[in-house]
């Protein structure tokens, strides 16, 4: 996969009081590599020793060594080194949907494209010195990408050590069940909108620490009506006054206003299209009128997967 994307430029946004769970986060960890190996490599104290000797030998560093003598994988020392500067991700890959790159395959060309398209948000409508906003991911079409991208995006954000929260608000034909490995039941953001909220709704990923998950729950018969009550404008200061970053997936166009009316109220918007499939009169159309809402538009970014 890879991404074009042009950004434009955005106004206002003030820094916010990240939760007290940042400073942790920050810390990096103290831990030998080799301590980290241990387990996944299922290394012996004489082995560990081996790779040592080897280490001042031939002067190399630990991870090297242990490869070279077939004690480890590059994927073993990867993910040790992720782990002592807090970068995390999926080690076994059959644990986490493979659409999920960043978490499933961090450094593969997709992951990257993720992680520049996360900078040049932050240094748009998402930096620190403007308004705190949420960011809703729109496109044109079911099927151009859009949870692929806004899942990715979240999960980008989560790696940087701060809490990140996504929130599914497609509840015309939701995925996030299926991309973080969520049990769909009645419980969700829908609960909340209709008055009926419970505790646990807003799940954490078991693969990414410092991501949040609120999925869809009962699918309801008026989501657009849902999406104008106060309670949804409501939930989403309150969650951007307590997450790092909230990224909102919203459902296609094509389904109507949803999308419009939930990028509104975020207060900023990422258009997402399909190269080869989404049509240019479709994605102008939708441009031209989140323009004339109050969301930023942070940019259109074309999506090759």
């Amino acid at each position: 996969m890879r991404m074009l994307s042009s950004f434009a430029q955005s106004a206002h946004r003030s820094g916010g009081t990240a939760p007290t769970q940042e400073a942790s986060n920050a810390q990096v960890l103290e831990r030998r590599i080799g301590d980290l190996m241990r387990g996944p490599c299922q290394l012996t104290d004489k082995q560990v020793e081996w790779i040592l000797n080897y280490q001042r030998e031939n002067d190399l560093r630990f991870g090297e060594s242990a490869i070279e003598l077939g004690l480890a994988r590059r994927e073993d020392v990867l993910w040790a080194l992720s782990q002592q500067f807090h970068y995390p991700y999926a080690i076994d890959e059959k644990q986490v949907n493979p659409e999920l790159v960043i978490a499933a395959s961090p450094f593969s060309d997709e992951a990257e494209a993720f992680r520049e398209l996360r900078s040049q948000l932050l240094l748009g409508v998402m930096a620190a010195d403007q308004p705190r906003r949420a960011l809703a991911v729109v496109s044109p079409d079911v099927g151009d990408g859009k949870t692929y991208l806004a899942s990715n995006i979240a999960a980008a954000f989560s790696q940087l050590g701060g809490p990140t929260l996504f929130i599914d608000a497609d509840m015309r034909s939701p995925r996030s069940q299926d991309v973080f490995g969520i049990t769909l039941n009645r419980s969700g953001l829908t609960a909340m909108l209709s008055g009926r909220a419970e505790e646990g709704l807003i799940q954490r990923s078991s693969q990414l620490p410092s991501l949040y998950v609120l999925p869809v729950g009962a699918i309801p018969p008026n989501p657009l009506e849902l999406i104008q009550r106060p309670a949804f404008a409501q939930l989403i200061q309150e969650m951007v006054g307590k997450f790092d970053h909230v990224v909102v997936d919203t459902p296609a166009s094509t389904h109507g206003a949803d999308a419009r009316a939930i990028a509104a109220l975020c207060g900023a918007v990422l258009v997402v299209g399909r190269r080869g499939r989404s049509r240019m009169k479709a994605m102008n159309s939708l441009v031209s009128a989140l323009s004339k809402s109050p969301a930023k538009l942070a940019g259109v970014v074309m999506n090759e997967y």
